[in-house]
């Protein structure tokens, strides 16, 4: 199964990368390439959410304590942390 970041990375081949695409398309490897893509962009996304809230200290006291602040900041980090994984891995 592929899903949304695999299929975003199709989209970026079928536009940017014709020639590859073609070729993975031709060898029939385009779905396992997409689903490993897909595998490799989900696990650096759940690392990286875990990382930056270590580093910024977000705690589930601070849930406890103040909902709202804790989902602002959690927000800000699943943000980064998608920008990151949009450029290291699917749209490259």
């Amino acid at each position: 199964p592929i899903g949304i970041r695999g299929q975003r990375h199709l989209r970026y081949l079928k536009n940017h990368r014709k020639v590859f695409y073609a070729n993975l398309l031709t060898s029939g490897k385009l779905n396992n390439y997409l689903a490993d893509i897909d595998k490799q962009a989900e696990e650096m996304f759940e690392r990286l959410i875990k990382q930056m809230a270590t580093a910024d200290g977000i705690t589930e006291q601070l849930k406890a304590a103040d909902q709202m602040a804790w989902i602002g900041r959690m927000n800000n980090i699943r943000n980064r942390a998608i920008e990151i994984v949009n450029s290291e891995i699917i749209f490259i």
